[in-house]
């Protein structure tokens, strides 16, 4: 069941919402980010991800989204949990004004797969790989990845 736009402002206005942050790594610890097209963060350099629709289980919601932003669908066993974060935006997907998003992210590291040479651009309309001094230094970047690179960092100090 879809909301129409207007149910999910209201949603959004009242609630918190859950998603899934893909944190995709190549061979040289770089991340891939994509330029957002919409708000939240519209025009700035993001990870892939999305909603966890109601009723929809953690593994159903990880294969869905993987499919529609990675254009291959991962198994959650594949990836490794970073933590939860918060992300509080002013904004919202209709642009409408006093009405900001939050939210509960689940935040999960994968090495880079067999990616398709076209990426979905749905929601991205470019694509690059960024590592941490880098990101920290592109203003472009926004600030709610920057985390994922110290989480990124502290896990792989963590391997034996």
């Amino acid at each position: 069941m879809h909301l129409s736009d207007r149910d999910f402002l209201e949603v959004i206005e009242r609630t918190p919402l859950v998603s899934i942050d893909l944190v995709i790594q190549d061979d040289a610890g770089r991340v891939l980010l994509g330029w957002r097209t919409n708000e939240p963060a519209k025009n700035t350099w993001f990870v892939p991800g999305g909603r966890i629709r109601k009723n929809e289980t953690l593994d159903a919601a990880f294969l869905r989204l993987t499919a529609a932003e990675l254009g291959k669908a991962v198994d959650l066993e594949e990836a490794v949990p970073l933590g939860a974060y918060t992300h509080l935006y002013e904004t919202n997907f209709a642009e409408v004004g006093g009405i900001g998003t939050h939210y509960v992210v689940l935040a999960y590291a994968l090495r880079r797969a067999e990616l398709p040479e076209q990426l979905p651009a749905e929601q991205h309309s470019d694509y690059c790989w960024l590592n941490a001094d880098e990101a920290l230094r592109d203003a472009e970047v926004h600030p709610n990845v920057l985390p994922y690179f110290e989480a990124l960092s502290g896990l792989a100090s963590a391997r034996p």
